[in-house]
């Protein structure tokens, strides 16, 4: 008797006290992640400042003052003027835009290839062993070559068709997501092929639902984690592609800045004003650390086996 009695009571605990979501329980643990709350905290702030600090700052990146030029860091000029007397401050801002921007836009590309050859190749087995050598040929390609010769060849092309800046915009956005997808289709790959063989998929099949509701309803929203886990990693690689073509002289043009064609436009002048290249690449460096600590908080906090620890 005591047995059912405390079963019982156990049962209208249960029933009495609420359930916490999935995401509150991923938000708690992702908050004991101390290096990943920074680095949201960080990016968020960077994100702000870069999206609404020309509201305050109101000085024009392009602003030439070729009597303020080559100075250090003052109040009028927080980090210092270029060699024609441009705020480097102003365009520390106008660089961070195009930079996140950039970041965003290439990673949502990169995201949306690799989760649909992924699911593709997990899902439909006929599929799956061309998807995949696609994917190892995509792999076993030169990237940094590759993004060379992609951009000498429709760099052109595109500036004639958009304009100087929406064409390497849009250049550079294609470029990097085609090149980045590799890794996002493996993980979600193996990722469908496990939740293939689990009993509610096995239970919707058996009642006929079709291979498009099944993938929609069923696979994708249990792919989620790998998927949000490689969108934050990817913002971090595409910032870093981005400045490293820029850094080359082959990203945006030189009334366009970036933070990597601040970093390139810097490298003559490091002995007259280091300062130059330390803000635009104290900008990228830290940047980058903050969304590959998010990334690191986010698939802790996705991780079963570690949640609740």
């Amino acid at each position: 008797m005591t047995d059912m009695a405390t079963n019982d009571v156990s049962e209208t605990l249960k029933e009495i006290t609420p359930q916490r979501s999935q995401w509150l329980n991923v938000w708690a643990q992702f908050k004991t992640h101390r290096g990943a709350v920074m680095g949201m905290a960080f990016f968020i702030f960077v994100s702000l400042l870069v999206a609404f600090g020309p509201m305050f700052w109101t000085l024009e990146p392009n602003f030439i003052d070729i009597r303020a030029k080559n100075q250090g860091p003052s109040l009028a000029h927080p980090m210092g003027t270029d060699q024609l007397g441009r705020d480097t401050f102003a365009q520390v801002l106008a660089g961070g835009r195009v930079s996140l921007l950039v970041g965003v836009v290439a990673m949502a590309l990169s995201l949306f290839l690799g989760t649909l050859v992924g699911v593709l190749a997990g899902y439909f087995k006929r599929l799956d062993g061309a998807l995949m050598r696609f994917t190892d040929l995509f792999l076993a390609l030169p990237l940094l070559p590759l993004l060379l010769v992609i951009i000498m060849l429709f760099r052109d092309t595109l500036r004639a068709a958009f304009g100087p800046e929406t064409g390497i915009f849009i250049l550079i956005v294609f470029v990097i997501g085609i090149t980045s997808w590799m890794n996002t289709a493996r993980i979600v790959r193996g990722d469908v092929l496990a939740l293939k063989e689990q009993e509610f998929v096995l239970a919707a099949r058996s009642i006929g639902t079709p291979s498009r509701r099944m993938i929609i309803r069923h696979i994708l929203p249990n792919v989620l984690s790998p998927i949000m886990v490689s969108a934050t990693l990817g913002i971090a690689s595409a910032i870093i592609t981005e400045s490293a073509l820029s850094f080359l002289g082959l990203g945006f043009p030189s009334d366009f800045p970036t933070w990597g064609r601040l970093l390139f436009d810097s490298t003559n002048f490091m002995t007259l004003n280091p300062e130059r290249v330390i803000w635009p690449g104290l900008a990228i460096s830290l940047t980058v650390l903050s969304v590959n600590y998010m990334g690191d908080g986010l698939r802790d906090a996705l991780d079963p086996r570690i949640r609740g620890r």
